[in-house]
This record gives C-alpha cells, sequence and structure tokens, in this order.
C-alpha cells in the first residue's frame, strides 16, 4: 500500500505548489540536483533541465502541453554510470516506462536516482504547441491545466493533445518513486503525493509529509479518463491496421519516408549505439541502384524505407511505451505512432508483457520459456 500525503496549494497557485515541493526536494542533503522540465529564458519553450539551484526553481513548468523530447534518454546519460551524487528526477508516465526498459537494457541505472511522477495531462505536438503558446508562457501553461483539471479537455484554439496522448491509457505514474496526483482532487487547495518504494518513503520521512487518505473522487476520475483514452486507442489500432493490413498499403503509409532516422533518434528505446542502417550494410554502390532501377523500371528513391520501418518495428516493438515523439520527429508527418503502437500492442500481448510495467520483467526473447508459444513451436 502505498504511503500518501497531501501538498497544500495555497491563493490556487498549483504550479507554485509543484515548485516548492521540488524546493524541499533539492534542499535534501541527499540530493544533489533535480531534473525537471523548465521555461527556457531565450525561447517561449520548456525542456528537460538540470538544476542545482533552488532559485532557479522558479522556471519550473511539468504541467506545460509541450513534450519537445522524452527525457528517458536524458536521464539514461545521466545514470549510466555513478554521478558522484543523488538525483531527483520529474518525469511524465511514458517517461518513466521507457527509462524502465533502458534499465533492462543496461543503458540506465536507478541507484542515486529518485523518479518523482506526476499525473500526465497531456501535451500538444510540437508544431501545435508552437503555434498555440503566446508570449506569456506562464499564462498559456495556466490556461492549459485549468481547463484540463476542470474536466473540459485539453482542446484549445482548434488544436488538441496529439494522438499518442489522446491513446494513452497510463495517465498515473505508478512507476515512480514518488507519484504527485491531479485527477479527481481539488486542486485549488491541494494535490495528493504518494511514496510508491522504500526510496519515496524515505523522500517522504525527511520531507515530514503529513499522511492523508486517497480520496474516492480521485479513483473514479482516473478510472473514467484511463476509459476514454482505450476507447481511443482502440478504435486508432482498428483504423491503422486497416490502412497497413497489405504490404502494397504499408509501403503507401511510409512512402513520404526521406530516411531522415528522426524517429530513430527521438525513441526513447532505440539505443544500439551503432544502426544498422547507418553501416555499410545500406551504404550501396551507385551501380547497385542503376541496376535495380533496370531490372524494375523504375525505383523510389531513397530505397529502403519500408525495410528501415519493419527493421525497427521487429527489434524494439517489445520496448515501445507509445511516447510519440516518433511522429513528433517526423518532418513529413508520418503517423509513426500510429502504427508502432498498433503493432506494439499486439506483440508484447503475445509475449504478456507491457512495456515499462516492471524492472523485474525481463524483456520479452531474453530469456527461454519452455511454456511460451506452444502453438507454434510444438513443445509439449
Amino acid at each position: 500500500m502505498a504511503k500518501t500525503a497531501q501538498i497544500d496549494v495555497k491563493d490556487q497557485d498549483l504550479l507554485g505548489a509543484l515548485r516548492g515541493f521540488f524546493m524541499a526536494v533539492l534542499d535534501q542533503d541527499e540530493i544533489s540536483a533535480i531534473l525537471v522540465p523548465w521555461r527556457l529564458p531565450m525561447k517561449n519553450r520548456v525542456m528537460p533541465t538540470l538544476i542545482t539551484d533552488p532559485a532557479r526553481l522558479d522556471g519550473a513548468d511539468p504541467l506545460s502541453p509541450a513534450f519537445p523530447m522524452n527525457g528517458a534518454k536524458v536521464v539514461s546519460r545521466l545514470t549510466r554510470k555513478a554521478s558522484g551524487g543523488k538525483i531527483a528526477v520529474v518525469l511524465r508516465p511514458c517517461e518513466i516506462r521507457a527509462f524502465i526498459e533502458l534499465v533492462k537494457l543496461k543503458q540506465g541505472r536507478t541507484e542515486d536516482l529518485v523518479i518523482i511522477g506526476i499525473d500526465c495531462l497531456g501535451a500538444y505536438r510540437n508544431t501545435d504547441y508552437f503555434n498555440w503558446v503566446g508570449e506569456d508562457i506562464g499564462a498559456s501553461t495556466k490556461a492549459f491545466y485549468t481547463r484540463v483539471l476542470s474536466g473540459k479537455g485539453a482542446a484549445m484554439d482548434g488544436i488538441d493533445l496529439a494522438p499518442a496522448c489522446q491513446a494513452c491509457e497510463f495517465p498515473v505514474a505508478d512507476g515512480a518513486d514518488v507519484s504527485v496526483g491531479l485527477f479527481g482532487m481539488d486542486t485549488d487547495s491541494r494535490v495528493l503525493v504518494q511514496a510508491r518504494t522504500q526510496a519515496g518513503e524515505m523522500l517522504f520521512l525527511n520531507l515530514r509529509l503529513s499522511e492523508t487518505e486517497e480520496p474516492p473522487e480521485r479513483k473514479k476520475a482516473v478510472d473514467a479518463l484511463v476509459a476514454e483514452r482505450i476507447a481511443f486507442r482502440d478504435r486508432m489500432f482498428t483504423e491503422t491496421h486497416a490502412a497497413t493490413d497489405s504490404l502494397e498499403k504499408l509501403t503507401g503509409y511510409l512512402a513520404n519516408c526521406i530516411n531522415c532516422y528522426n524517429c530513430r533518434v527521438a525513441c526513447p528505446v532505440c539505443y544500439c549505439r551503432e544502426c544498422v542502417f547507418l553501416t555499410d550494410v545500406f551504404d550501396h554502390e551507385p551501380s547497385q541502384y542503376l541496376r535495380w532501377a533496370d531490372r524494375k523500371g523504375v525505383v523510389k528513391m531513397p530505397t529502403d524505407t519500408v525495410f528501415y520501418h519493419l527493421t525497427r518495428l521487429a527489434h524494439m516493438s517489445t520496448a515501445c511505451v507509445g511516447c510519440g515523439q516518433c511522429t513528433n520527429a517526423c518532418p513529413n508527418d508520418i503517423p509513426v505512432m500510429e502504427l508502432f503502437r498498433t503493432i506494439a500492442h499486439r506483440t508484447q500481448k503475445g509475449f504478456d508483457y507491457e512495456a515499462g510495467r516492471s524492472l523485474d520483467e525481463k524483456p520479452p526473447l531474453s530469456e527461454f520459456r519452455e511454456d511460451e508459444f506452444d502453438e507454434v513451436v510444438g513443445i509439449g
């Protein structure tokens, strides 16, 4: 049972209450720094930022609908080796799940790390966020979270949440050491804080948070939101399957791909130090293109685009957390996330595996299981 406390919200300033909480965390002797979404002073943008000076937390903005990158990649860089201090990191649920996968793949460590998760209100696509946010980023963020938490939805000024967020059935940060609950709470007066691990309980003890109980309204609000997200997700699966259920359709779906590999770079769980598509295997000789064209009469350039995506699907669909950064990064607006989530859902279901669910679950294909896929291997 998670230990539960509350953070008081003064003067209806929810963001101020969260900043105060982060300051209290950073003020702990064992915490050397905190990684948190932070407003850049040079541009109306929010980016993951490592902070050691508590006074700089006045720019922390974890409720902004900006999601320029999956922070799991940053946490991986900070934790692959010992840093010499303990770091607190503020992450969205999909970032936490991606980091759990990276830890399993030996790309990150949980030692000297405290993960703080916040109920995710969702985010706009990068281009939509740029078009939506005004000169006063603080007012924009407040307008967004006030609308979402009042139950009016996230659609504003003709834009809505990114499809990845609308299809995400994990709005609560279950994998965090400490989770901050917003849904189902009167966020004008208080928010919920829960310690979910021993590290979280130690932080509770040091912060001297008073325990309370989770209100029944919270579970109802979360369940309703999850049901809405699952309905959207299942419609997306059906539509994507219909659009890609043959090689001809899949080729058309991916026709705009230019092999920029942005989706590979943006993906938090695509971790290979050297990608096969950047090796000599796919550095074709000019004469090879001419032979292909001569044999077929025509050859689309660049080549290998469909094969590239099929290889990525085979490589990491078991680890996909559906964060949507692949689509965010695509210069030609290919709905990459929709395809990868559709395939990943079926792949993970086949292995009875859920990416980012638990550090204790070994990734599929990393161990032999005699009772797995009997109908295929014929054992038994």
